[in-house]
């Protein structure tokens, strides 16, 4: 505890406990025929495009968003350039649109995988499904994480506490009614972001004493240590250095692989689509949700306004300052700030809304990796995509509850695993955990891309060897798993490598480290390419993986 939780009041709790409740009660209302399996993963095909839109805008937000953007923002370095992505982030939904979501209604399927299966064969399927669940445990865990920490700080509710409330929540939406309360759920917390993000920024703005003027003027001209001048407001990057990560060309370029994968393979975005009427309407819910993107804009600003508003309110109370870890003028944990401010300088019950929309971003997240991954792990040994009577289907329905629930568990304990390694050990956990999807994001849009180009020519063995040297290029390119082993030969063997620079001097007998000469989202075109062109190449030497259907 820091002692900021006194500040968490009962009427605070209240609101936070009030605003889940009529969450739940939304939730259950728009439950629906719970019937088949159809009900439960698919919303019986009958939503609302815009609800549909607003969802994957939910869940692409989470606490990551919520949290994260603000405390980059407050960074030394922090400023605007990660709005570029916007750029692939919106290039990639029209494609999906276009190109992607015609095909996920040519038959009754549930997820990309299940298309993959019926043009590649079941073992293509299945590997699929594998990557797509590893490279989502160790992601939607983090998450929860990101989320249960300030709330640590900021609540008198124990660490345990918040990760269990998040967990149970989550899993209890999910069951009451499938995809279909998961989406309206998420409309909801689609909403307070919204208010909650718009409420801090003009609260701060609102005290400034030149009101916008103030916060541009400051955050537009920084005075850093070195004597240099950074503007935070900046967002254009035109750099060609190959290891600067938010520049014009890596979003123009190796964003839209990224996305695609995303909103088009990836079964937590993509299973939105398929509850729409139609292709038309999911064409529109994934197009239209690229205004998601001002939903970052605000967080960005916010961001802005918070490091304003330290700069002319430099924190004196040593409980803010240590959960900030404030040293120099600087925050040392820049995803605390806006907890911390939220907590500190908003009044009773506001304060509580918006902590409940740090909540609700975790919550958002795990709902929605539960209703995807119980879905993919029940169509590896249950035929989804054929008749049943209507006993049979009653039978699935529990059984994809009882997946949710397993999922649940697994995943709530999996994010308390994570909190020991992070507590017992000096490695930083959540650049490893997120960096998962780095592994995984090309090995699976190539496969599904020669599943929508190839014309069902594609082979397993041609697909696993493009996923194992995706897996090797990445591992040469990123730090996250080397420094589990880090050595000073293993640095200085690393070093040696075009990809690494030494970090220390290998005479001072200090220990020695390595970073990346390149920036890793290059890989996300680079294993995509790979994997395409090995799928469909093993595919023409040694025939087709499996049954495919032209």
């Amino acid at each position: 505890m820091t002692g900021l939780h006194q500040f968490f009041t009962p009427i605070d709790w209240m609101v936070v406990f009030g605003y889940l409740l009529l969450t739940t009660l939304v939730g259950h209302r728009m439950r629906g025929k719970q019937a088949s399996i159809k009900d439960f993963f698919l919303g019986g095909r009958s939503l609302p495009w815009p609800a549909v839109s607003g969802s994957i805008i939910a869940t692409e937000i989470s606490g990551v968003t919520f949290i994260g953007v603000p405390g980059a923002v407050m960074a030394l370095q922090g400023d605007f350039t990660y709005l570029q992505w916007a750029i692939g982030s919106i290039i990639a939904r029209i494609i999906v649109g276009i190109f992607f979501v015609k095909v996920f209604y040519e038959k009754d399927i549930y997820s990309p995988y299940d298309y993959m299966g019926n043009r590649l064969g079941n073992g293509v399927k299945r590997l699929a499904t594998v990557l797509f669940t590893v490279g989502s445990i160790l992601a939607q865990s983090v998450r929860v994480l990101v989320a249960a920490l300030p709330l640590k700080i900021v609540t008198p509710l124990p660490f345990e506490w918040c990760i269990i409330l998040i967990g149970v929540v989550a899993i209890g939406w999910t069951l009451m009614g499938g995809m279909r309360t998961v989406i309206w759920t998420d409309v909801m917390q689609f909403g307070l972001f919204v208010v909650g993000g718009l409420t801090a920024l003009i609260w701060m703005v609102v005290s400034f004493p030149g009101g916008w003027d103030t916060l541009i003027a400051t955050a537009s001209s920084v005075q850093q240590f070195d004597g240099s001048v950074v503007d935070k407001l900046q967002v254009w990057n035109f750099s060609l250095d190959p290891d600067v990560e938010f520049t014009f060309w890596v979003a123009l370029i190796a964003v839209p692989f990224l996305n695609l994968n995303a909103f088009g393979v990836d079964q937590l975005n993509a299973q939105r689509m398929f509850c729409c009427q139609n292709p038309s309407h999911a064409r529109k819910a994934i197009i239209w949700s690229s205004f998601g993107q001002l939903v970052t804009v605000l967080m960005l600003f916010v961001g802005a306004a918070l490091f304003t508003f330290y700069q002319l309110n430099p924190p004196t109370d040593p409980m803010i300052m240590d959960a900030m870890k404030w040293e120099g003028g600087q925050p040392g944990e820049g995803d605390m700030v806006f907890p911390v401010w939220i907590v500190t300088e908003l009044p009773v019950a506001l304060r509580g809304l918006i902590l409940a929309g740090i909540f609700a971003a975790a919550i958002s997240s795990l709902d929605s990796i539960l209703a995807a991954l119980s879905q993919t792990t029940l169509s590896l040994f249950k035929k989804t995509d054929q008749d049943l009577t209507d006993s049979e289907h009653i039978s699935m329905v529990k059984l994809s509850r009882l997946l949710v629930l397993v999922w649940g568990i697994l995943l709530t304990g999996f994010t308390f695993i994570l909190v020991a390694v992070k507590d017992k050990t000096d490695i930083n956990i959540l650049p490893l955990a997120f960096g998962m999807t780095s592994y995984t994001v090309g090995p699976l849009l190539g496969m599904f891309l020669v599943a929508l180009l190839g014309k069902g020519k594609g082979s397993v063995p041609g697909l696993v060897l493009g996923a194992v040297i995706s897996f090797l290029l990445v591992v040469f390119v990123r730090t996250d798993v080397w420094v589990l082993f880090m050595t000073n030969d293993l640095a200085q063997f690393l070093a040696s490598l075009p990809t690494y620079e030494l970090i220390g001097d290998p005479l001072s007998g200090a220990a020695l480290s390595v970073k990346s000469t390149i920036a890793s989202a290059w890989m996300w075109p680079v294993t995509t390419i790979v994997t395409f062109v090995l799928g469909v190449v093993s595919g023409l030497l040694f025939g087709k993986s499996g049954t495919s259907e032209e």
